[in-house]
């Protein structure tokens, strides 16, 4: 059967120290190459969480508010999987909506990771347990509305955040006192 997923040939799944198994880099990979491109089916929200993730786990990429591509069954999860891993200190980026994408060079051997402040928006909290230095010990997935994660995965956010990010930032400028300096006090 064809993979529903995208994994460049050089990646390899193997063992992983931050959560089971992990997409690991077996040959050099150059800043803004290709290395996975997520498949599957679109789901809605609720379609995921109540019929998906209780049989699959957590398989799904956020592509809109409540837009989901994610295996379906059981046999077009493991063809789905791209096994990169969530971590503090991603080495992996986004290019649209479910492209992945590495942020510098990589060298062979490295594990592939994303951190999920990139692709989702939803509303629950997990204990990371990636080990960077830079690990924030509590993943949310509204770690997207941190201005230092902003700055420095800065064109790596999914298509879908990056406009939530304007979004967001444009409705914060629009609340902002306006300098009136014509005005006086009686």
């Amino acid at each position: 059967m064809l993979p529903l997923s995208y994994l460049s040939p050089k990646t390899e799944v193997l063992e992983s120290k931050i959560h089971g198994r992990g997409l690991f880099a077996i040959g050099d990979i150059a800043k803004d190459e290709i290395v996975a491109v997520k498949g599957g089916r679109i789901v809605d929200r609720e379609t995921l969480r109540e019929e998906i993730t209780p049989r699959l786990g957590s398989v799904e990429i956020q592509i809109d508010d409540d837009l989901f591509i994610a295996p379906v069954t059981d046999g077009e999860r493991e063809l789905s999987m791209l096994y990169s891993n969530h971590s503090c200190d991603a080495n992996l980026g986004m290019r649209g909506e479910i492209t992945f994408v590495a942020m510098r060079d990589i060298r062979a051997g490295e594990e592939l990771t994303h951190d999920w402040a990139m692709t989702d928006d939803d509303d629950y909290a997990v204990d990371c347990k990636c080990g960077a230095p830079k690990c924030g010990k509590i993943l949310t997935v509204k770690d997207w509305q941190r201005a230092e994660l902003q700055k420095r995965y800065a064109g790596y956010f999914s298509a879908y955040l990056t406009r939530k990010i304007a979004m967001h930032c444009h409705s914060e400028r629009s609340e902002e006192p306006h300098n009136r300096g014509n005005t006086h006090t009686k």
